[in-house]
């Protein structure tokens, strides 16, 4: 009777275990020291099978489904990591993208506090005639050198090396012994000393005699008395010091004779620290705004946000002052609000623009932040301290507890679809359907939003909102040859002229130069008129692939059979997925000639053909490459904006978002680049990128203009983003996708099938297009088609080859969802068919 008792007064509670792979949560009992403090979303440390493992707590149940359960070990933090709405994104995530729960719980938690099983190596006695292969060898003098070592850093070691398979032999002769392991969260908040007074103010000049034996020491101790006397809240210890000129040694004093105190106080580590901005007023609306504005503010104020709203604004046509003051709106509701940018290189200049309309308010989030600096973040957003987030797609994942807006801009960019782990998801389609969960307006904001969107928008009586004319921006006026160009009266400005030069014909009439006559003679009077220019090329390096003249051997990567790039700046050549790198050979390694030579076009061959056409040119280089460090990318464009240089080369970062009102010229070197790839959304791409592109030129009173410089100067997406025509653009894409049946007229699902062996992945893929075959010739889904198994486009990389499976239809989803395939790469609505 008194276990029945017990029973009926222990909670219960169901975990989701954070375990790649997991889909089930699994019943535990809650310990009674623990009860007031959990509830759903709360962090937890519980036993799962031989190890101890991280959980969400996703709810409570009154019956648990086995008789006996396990106790909860630990609760890590005393509120709830996830609010109930993130649960059921995760739920609805992991459905929508045929991912399991734990990788789709995964998102929500911060690194640094999200921990996973992991086993611990360590090394134990060998036998010396024991037969090991090269790569056992390795991982046992690492574990010899480095002692115990967690799986996660033997990965970080022997990258793309198999050496989980290695080491088992080893672990089941006992030459390595392995255990399980959890790392307890590796972030926590920063302390620091902190300094406040314990003395009356009035009574601080009496104290002056006795504060030293020097008058210098006493001065000095009186200074630190004195400032601390004018501050309400204890101050950094380090500030103190810096301010008054005391040492440690004063401090310690005072301390001991209880005139001040010495705590440790929490540090918020704010990545917007430096950031210095000044509070703006509210610029005067043009009248497409105006009209734009009313129709968001209604639906703001009506609460009905079913359908999200897509902004289409021609560049520089002013969307960002709508999503300010819609935020402004939903701040002023004592709601929050997400800003999300699709890459991190546009997050500064965005905080800069929303911090100084709401100062103190904005956050910033995104991968290149330190650890402790996305934990403070994170917990920031978690207590609300914080009400509006800028960043990229992992922002979304943010824990907000009254979401009023979501934002996306610039959502035309596959930087908003993650591609590359589990889950595979869009983070436009995953922001409508959390908007609908947290009941929030949701807003997609481009010059040139997806196809697809389009028609649905469409279809479904999304909001259009149109700013179909450039705004006149930086109406104090520019420096030109030394005079400052005043804005007119005119509210709007045109669109930058774009002249397609058919580079066939240059190549006719002699020039073998990258740039065409025209695009020379452009950028001689932009550096006469003391302006800047912007010289785009969707492609790194000096030349893009090495080969031998004689017997036409190229030089691939041995990893992914992809031409290597050559980089004269550091003389080497470098794979560019998967990061393989090797000296530049002096002879052909296949016919040992010594004819190897560099061909194609990248930016670093346009940056050393620019400083040799124009010596006299400051130029800069905006690409990865470039930018791998913290702060290189904000440090470039700022160099830039502040006229240290008079051309950027760059890739397609200069194509996002950048305003520079002193560019009057951007020149492409090859607009037709991806044309060529067997990819149904090319077409779509290269317009998008070109009309971005361009419309970096001419955003001040200087006006500007554009060159595309292509060898398919006929092509539809070139000649439509020549002239702005966006709609020209979708009529002829929509209707070659109808005919096609291809996106948005269909769904896709791709299933890639990965293996070092070449034949083991083909037959893999065979199995499975099999099984599928035969659900689909069940008969319910009549109007679904298989393509494949094919080769992927790019077959073999980082050494590991590649078989796809396409899958189109009106639910494709549907007939897979319930079928098993553990070795396949799933994903919805791929981004790209490569």
């Amino acid at each position: 009777m008194n276990r029945e008792n017990n029973l009926s007064m222990t909670k219960f509670v169901q975990v989701l275990i954070n375990i790649p792979g997991l889909s089930d949560v699994f019943d535990y009992h809650v310990p009674e020291e623990f009860e007031p403090y959990i509830g759903a979303g709360s962090l937890v440390q519980v036993s799962f099978g031989k190890q101890n493992v991280q959980g969400v707590v996703t709810g409570f149940t009154d019956v648990p489904s086995v008789a006996r359960t396990k106790p909860i070990q630990d609760l890590l933090f005393n509120q709830p990591v996830i609010t109930i709405a993130q649960l059921d994104l995760v739920r609805w995530l992991a459905k929508e993208t045929l991912s399991d729960l734990s990788s789709c719980l995964a998102l929500m938690l911060p690194s640094g506090v999200s921990k996973t099983a992991d086993s611990l190596f360590t090394l134990g006695s060998i036998e010396s005639d024991y037969p090991v292969s090269p790569l056992q060898r390795s991982i046992i003098a690492y574990l010899r050198q480095k002692g115990p070592l967690q799986g996660r850093q033997l990965d970080a070691r022997f990258r793309r090396q198999d050496w989980r398979r290695s080491i088992r032999s080893l672990v089941q002769k006992g030459f390595i012994q392995k255990e399980p392991f959890l790392a307890p969260p590796s972030v926590k908040p920063k302390m620091v000393k902190a300094v406040r007074l314990n003395c009356e103010p009035d009574a601080i000049p009496a104290l002056h005699p006795g504060l030293g034996k020097s008058s210098i020491i006493q001065k000095r101790r009186l200074e630190v008395l004195t400032f601390l006397a004018g501050q309400s809240q204890p101050v950094h210890l380090q500030v103190v010091i810096g301010k008054t000129g005391a040492n440690q040694t004063d401090l310690k004093r005072l301390a001991e004779a209880r005139l001040i105190i010495i705590d440790e106080v929490e540090s918020i580590r704010d990545p917007l620290d430096p950031f210095t901005t000044s509070k703006q007023k509210l610029p005067e609306l043009t009248m497409d705004q105006r009209k734009v504005w009313q129709t968001v503010e209604s639906i703001l104020e009506s609460k009905s946000f079913s359908k999200p709203v897509i902004l289409h604004g021609v560049t520089g046509s002013g969307k960002t002052e709508i999503y300010l003051r819609a935020v402004d709106f939903v701040l002023k509701e004592n709601q929050q609000a997400l800003v999300m940018v699709p890459e991190i290189s546009l997050t500064p200049q965005t905080v800069e623009r929303f911090q100084s309309r709401f100062p103190g308010k904005v956050g910033i989030i995104h991968s290149r932040l330190s650890e402790g600096e996305r934990f403070d973040t994170w917990r920031r957003v978690l207590s609300g301290e914080l009400s509006v987030i800028v960043g990229p797609r992992s922002a979304m994942f943010m824990p907000f507890h009254n979401l009023g807006i979501i934002v996306l801009d610039e959502v035309h960019d596959d930087s908003y679809f993650q591609d590359d782990i589990q889950p595979r998801y869009s983070a436009l389609r995953t922001a409508k359907a959390y908007g609908l969960l947290v009941d929030a307006l949701v807003i997609f904001g481009s010059a040139t939003p997806g196809v697809e969107m389009m028609y649905r928008a469409d279809v479904e009586k999304w909001p259009i909102l149109t700013l179909p004319n450039r705004v006149l921006a930086h109406r104090d006026g520019v420096q030109q040859s030394g005079e400052t160009v005043k804005a007119p009266e005119v509210v709007y400005l045109p669109l930058p002229s774009v002249n397609v030069i058919d580079m066939r014909a240059e190549l006719k009439s002699g020039n073998k130069s990258i740039f065409s006559r025209a695009l020379k003679t452009q950028l001689e009077k932009v550096l006469a008129a003391g302006d800047q220019a912007i010289l785009f090329l969707n492609r790194r390096g000096s030349a893009t692939y090495v080969f031998c003249r004689d017997c036409g051997f190229r030089l691939d990567c041995p990893r992914c059979e992809l031409a290597l790039t050559y980089h004269a700046n550091e003389d080497i050549l470098i794979c560019h997925h998967c990061n393989y790198r090797r000296q530049l050979p002096a002879r052909c390694p296949a016919c040992g000639s010594e004819h190897i030579r560099q061909f194609g076009l990248g930016t670093e061959k346009v940056e050393q053909e620019v400083k040799r056409l124009l010596p006299g040119a400051k130029v800069i280089r905006l690409d990865s490459g470039a930018t791998q460090h913290k702060g290189a990318h904000t440090s470039l464009l700022g160099q830039f904006a502040n006229r240290q240089a008079d051309i950027m080369v760059g890739t397609q970062m200069l194509a996002k978002g950048i305003d520079l009102p002193h560019v009057t010229l951007v020149g492409v070197m090859l607009a037709e680049i991806g044309l060529g790839l067997p990819d149904f959304r090319a077409a779509e791409r290269t317009f998008q990128l070109l009309t971005q592109v361009a419309g970096r030129a001419g955003r001040s009173p200087l006006g500007g203009t554009a060159i595309f410089q292509t060898y398919q100067p006929d092509h539809y997406a070139i000649q439509k983003a020549s002239r702005h025509d966006f709609s020209a653009f979708y009529q002829q894409e929509i209707e070659m996708r109808r005919k096609m049946d291809y996106p948005p007229f269909s769904r896709l699902v791709t299933l890639e099938f990965r293996s070092r062996d070449d034949q083991e992945a083909h037959e893999l893929s065979i199995k499975a297009a099999e099984i599928i075959q035969f659900r689909i010739s069940q008969g319910e889904h009549v109007k679904s088609e298989l393509s494949g198994p094919v080769p992927c486009f790019f077959h073999r990389t980082a050494g590991l080859y590649r078989w796809q499976i396409i899958l189109r239809g009106p639910k494709p989803v549907e007939i897979i969802q319930n079928l098993n395939f553990p070795q396949a790469i799933i994903t919805v609505d791929p981004i790209s068919l490569l």
